[in-house]
């Protein structure tokens, strides 16, 4: 099993900055690729960024794309998003999650553990 705790979350104005983690522990030598995901109110959950746990390829979804980086540090077992120039629809509780078997997955079905999520509000 590998468990996910994210964190960093919180209220940002637009324009502004903001760094979300995800630690991860447990088996975290199956990991084989790592994902963010939000869901907003009344939305699906959808795809935001994800990394190949040790390669560092990455994929994000057009919405974020040249405003959000995703970076992973293996030795301290963390995946981060930096949010820069949020915008109001970036609201969402944003979720960590940890593959198995696929990098740079856009299908919240290829992974297998989730994080609790954070909640970001972002205010215009």
């Amino acid at each position: 099993q590998v468990q996910l705790v994210e964190s960093g979350g919180g209220l940002v104005q637009a324009g502004g900055s903001l760094r979300l983690s995800c630690a991860a522990s447990g088996r975290t030598f199956s990991i084989y690729g790592m994902g963010w995901f939000r869901q907003a109110v009344g939305k699906e959950r959808e795809f935001v960024a994800a990394i190949r746990w040790r390669g560092g390829n990455v994929a994000y979804a057009d919405s974020v794309k040249g405003r959000f980086t995703i970076s992973r540090d293996n030795a301290k077992n963390m995946v981060y998003l930096q949010m820069n120039s949020p915008k109001p629809d970036d609201t969402a509780v944003y979720y960590c999650a940890a593959s198995r078997d696929y990098s740079n997955s856009y299908s919240r079905y290829h992974y297998d553990y989730w994080g609790q999520g954070t909640q970001v509000t972002v205010s215009s």
